[in-house]
């Protein structure tokens, strides 16, 4: 006799037809994890800049860090908050973060302040334009998902 198989269950918030590869607790983890591990490449990255082939020293490992930390909180928030926004405001909160973050990474390199903000705003204009196309393709005007 043939039986059916059995329907496996839907979380809350999640579509029908989409398969979850791992638990609550992993995503959680990736989201922390995630911003967290730019923050660090970020924080080295804006450090070697600043150090500009010299000597390394204790201030320049706490700017690193402290600059990671920044990144990081700011990523995770974002995160948290930006996704529950208006996909216009949403595509913006994004395009401004990298944009300032890229605009700081090149004013560590010791260019000067008009290069750093031009390239800044660049990022953010592209970043922007990205983003809105896709949230606009992919989702209604209240923030849905149409896919």
């Amino acid at each position: 006799m043939a039986h059916a198989a059995p329907r496996p269950q839907i979380m809350p918030g999640q579509r029908p037809d989409s398969i979850r590869v791992s638990g609550g607790r992993a995503h959680a983890v990736a989201k922390l994890a995630g911003p967290i591990a730019l923050g660090l490449v970020y924080g080295y990255w804006a450090a070697a800049n600043q150090r500009y082939g010299g000597p390394l020293t204790g201030w320049n490992i706490l700017f690193g860090f402290l600059t990671a930390l920044v990144f990081a909180v700011l990523c995770i928030a974002l995160l948290n908050v930006a996704s529950k926004l208006r996909r216009e405001v949403h595509a913006v909160l994004w395009g401004a973060f990298s944009g300032a973050a890229i605009g700081f990474l090149v004013n560590q390199s010791h260019t000067s302040v008009l290069r750093s903000a031009a390239l800044g705003v660049a990022v953010a204009a592209g970043v922007f334009a990205f983003l809105f196309y896709r949230y606009y393709t992919h989702e209604d005007a209240q923030g849905h998902h149409t896919e």
